[in-house]
């Protein structure tokens, strides 16, 4: 059958973004045809489109987010049934991008059954930036209570989830935003403290607020315009979670910096290897189900677009007009 999909057809800007009729067959072995009611947007649908993470092949329908209802199974499908609500990330070679479309087919172990309490567009803005926030508080660097840490991009999509669940978690967040605007979102969202770059000496500050000593694990998907600044703000054996490269990557820098900054660690944590398994996808994909539906972690879709206005939607997420989570509607 025939659906509207967003596909690019040469990496670019988001002027490479086109929307037009793809073919989808019937499910295969192990596959489910999923009719989109929501599709979430990331910024790693910005780097797919540039080429800085390669599709699979030109053309390719774009997005790595969506939730919707379950209309055909194939043989072999025993997780899920036809007419359940779901949601899905898409992540790593055998999980390709292709949300951005009415339809599509995808690997029904990748599925999570949604709870009534959960709309649609909710489930399609929380399961990447909700699963990344996951991972990294829990098992890239697990965040006790006491602690004070750094997220960047604090008023972003992972980042306003960061945020939420540090706090809740016992943590004293402190928040590094763009503007006085997003400051003001960081503290809503349980930000102890909030820290405008380019306003503030955020090295400095943070110093400051930890009595000199610095923070032991920085949060930065933004890359190369903090990654000096996320060092700086680290204790002795603090540890730097790169996760994202919003402003560009990280250019080469000698490793020995590491030792002469107090004996550093970083590390850069792909959502693709944090969900290698059914079990463990259902297993954090519980934790964030159970901590939004208690209310301890928020869900803010602050932005919604026409899957055909999906240039604008990626315009709006480049020229960092966003706040909190953003979805598309086909």
């Amino acid at each position: 059958m025939k659906v509207k999909a967003i596909r690019v057809h040469e990496y670019g800007g988001p002027d490479k973004l086109v929307y037009e009729d793809i073919e989808i067959g019937a499910p295969g072995p192990g596959q489910v045809l999923i009719r989109h009611t929501a599709i979430g947007l990331n910024f790693a649908d910005l780097h797919n489109r540039e080429g800085r993470y390669p599709l699979p092949a030109l053309p390719h329908v774009l997005g790595g987010e969506g939730a919707g209802v379950v209309e055909a199974v194939g043989p072999g499908v025993t997780d899920v049934r036809v007419g359940d609500r779901v949601a899905y990330a898409a992540g790593g070679p055998a999980f390709p991008p292709g949300s951005y479309a009415e339809a599509r087919l995808f690997d029904a172990s990748r599925l999570i059954v949604l709870p009534d309490e959960i709309d649609d567009r909710t489930a399609a803005a929380m399961i990447v930036k909700g699963l990344t926030a996951q991972y990294l508080l829990k098992s890239v660097y697990p965040v006790q209570a006491g602690e004070t840490i750094v997220v960047h991009a604090a008023a972003g999509g992972v980042g306003t989830f960061l945020t939420q669940w540090a706090a809740y978690l016992g943590a004293r967040v402190i928040g590094v935003v763009g503007s006085d605007a997003k400051a003001r979102t960081a503290l809503e969202n349980g930000a102890m403290h909030a820290l405008v770059l380019g306003q503030d000496d955020v090295p400095a500050r943070v110093r400051a607020l930890t009595a000199g000593e610095g923070v032991p694990v920085v949060f930065d998907a933004v890359g190369q315009a903090t990654f000096d600044t996320s060092l700086d703000c680290l204790r002795v054996r603090g540890t730097l979670v790169s996760f994202g490269t919003a402003s560009g990557k990280v250019p080469p820098f000698d490793l020995f910096t590491l030792n002469l900054k107090g004996s550093l660690s970083i590390t850069s944590a792909a959502f693709a290897y944090f969900v290698r398994s059914r079990p463990e996808l259902l297993s954090r994909a519980h934790d964030l189900l159970d901590v939004v539906l208690r209310g301890k972690v928020k869900v803010p879709v602050n932005q919604e677009f026409r899957l055909a206005d999906a240039r604008k939607a990626h315009e709006a997420l480049e020229g960092r007009q966003t706040q909190g989570a953003s979805v598309l509607i086909p």
